[in-house]
């Protein structure tokens, strides 16, 4: 009997992930990754800030409280094992405010639930020796948090699939997906690829792409840019680690917080804005195609309709300095506009459902020739292998 064949579409972290699991588990099977860039991680996975997140935030039970958890023990095995970069540094989430509180003490019995260890509320004397220029009144210590260099994980993962026999395309956009009776074609520039069996992975494009392969488009990705700052290098001391606030509930992110790169230099944001392009990483980038797909999208305006006062505080301080350093100095009240310089930005592959809500656990679609991933935002880069993971298993029987 001939070996199954299976194609993975989107060369991201979850994408390679996912690959490389299905090659440990089934030596046998014909694995081809297409990318349509000229290098794998190139978008969500290698224009983030590096954070091992170990599931402190999500609904307990969920996909991705689940994930999270073991995610980041994978994760970090994984990065021990091949000498990957990293560090387990902890963080603080902090109260600015005494209304805050009820808040913070949930965050801790949320973690607890989701089985995270050695959680700890501090008063403003203890938190302060762990970050002496905090600001705030109280404070959560996460010590299983951490920090990794996510593109030296993609490097590494791609080379033990092509160790195994698997193959990388890249520059490889699929245009079209053909289904036959023996599974799938899926025409790129690079040719095309034959599978039994599909997996969508392309994060940014991952409805487009479900939409090719027959899927009705029933959420819709709508991108939202993060923009960071950067403290200047002589200014740096001012955070040792990673400072967040509080989530305010009425706010579908995590706030603007202070991030210690694995690279060196502390990072500070993100906002959250609406992007004009799917890949646009600069306010001036731009895509017709893109921005017409999400202004049409119904969701959309009533996403804008219940978050009114936080979009246009977000869309201000995305040309606010002056904005955007008084949200950073209710953490750490120190920090001056001069202390910023331009960092990066990401773009965040949010789903949003029709009635204007984000859709808030990892969503997976199985069909029988078919797995698509519609919903895989933070903390999805620490958790991609315990995601891999699920996937062969959800595919198991199939392939």
């Amino acid at each position: 009997m001939a070996a199954k064949r299976i194609i993975i579409i989107g060369g991201g972290i979850v994408g390679l992930a996912t690959a490389y699991k299905l090659g440990r588990s089934f030596p046998d099977l014909r694995i081809t990754l297409l990318e349509k860039e000229a290098a794998v991680g190139r978008h969500q996975t290698g224009n983030n800030s590096g954070v091992l997140h170990a599931g402190l935030y999500y609904k307990p039970g969920s996909v991705k409280a689940l994930l999270a958890v073991s995610g980041i023990q994978e994760m970090v095995a994984f990065c021990r094992e091949h000498a990957i970069p990293h560090e387990i540094c902890g963080k603080l989430v902090v109260a600015t405010e005494d209304s805050e509180l009820p808040r913070l003490h949930n965050l801790h019995e949320r973690g607890k639930q989701n089985g995270l260890q050695g959680l700890k509320l501090l008063n403003r004397e203890q938190m302060r020796e762990i970050e002496p220029h905090v600001g705030g009144i109280a404070a959560l210590q996460v010590p299983q948090e951490g920090i990794v260099d996510y593109a030296k994980v993609c490097e590494t993962i791609q080379r033990e699939i092509e160790k195994s026999g698997g193959k990388i395309v890249t520059s490889a956009k699929v245009t079209s997906l053909r289904e036959q009776p023996s599974g799938w074609v899926a025409q790129t520039p690079a040719g095309d690829f034959e599978g039994d069996y599909l997996v969508n992975c392309a994060g940014l494009h991952c409805d487009r792409v479900s939409e090719l392969a027959g899927e009705k488009r029933e959420v819709r990705i709508v991108p939202f840019r993060g923009e960071y700052y950067k403290l200047k290098r002589e200014r740096q001391s001012l955070v040792r680690n990673l400072i967040y606030p509080v989530p305010d509930p009425e706010f579908p992110f995590l706030g603007v917080h202070f991030t210690r790169l694995i690279e060196g230099g502390i990072e500070a944001g993100p906002n959250a804005v609406l992007a004009f392009a799917r890949e646009g990483y600069r306010k001036t980038d731009f895509n017709a195609a893109d921005l017409f797909d999400a202004l049409t999208f119904p969701g959309l305006w009533r996403f804008l309709a219940k978050h009114k006062r936080m979009s246009w505080q977000e869309l201000r301080r995305s040309f606010s300095k002056q904005l955007f350093c008084e949200s950073l100095q209710r953490l750490v009240p120190e920090i001056r506009a001069e202390d910023l310089e331009t960092g990066g930005a990401g773009v965040r592959a949010q789903a949003m459902s029709p009635d204007g809500n984000l859709v808030q656990d990892f969503c997976f679609v199985n069909r029988r020739k078919a797995l698509h991933v519609l919903n895989a935002p933070s903390p999805a880069a620490t958790a991609s292998l315990a995601i891999g993971e699920s996937i062969k298993n959800l595919i198991a029987k199939e392939i």
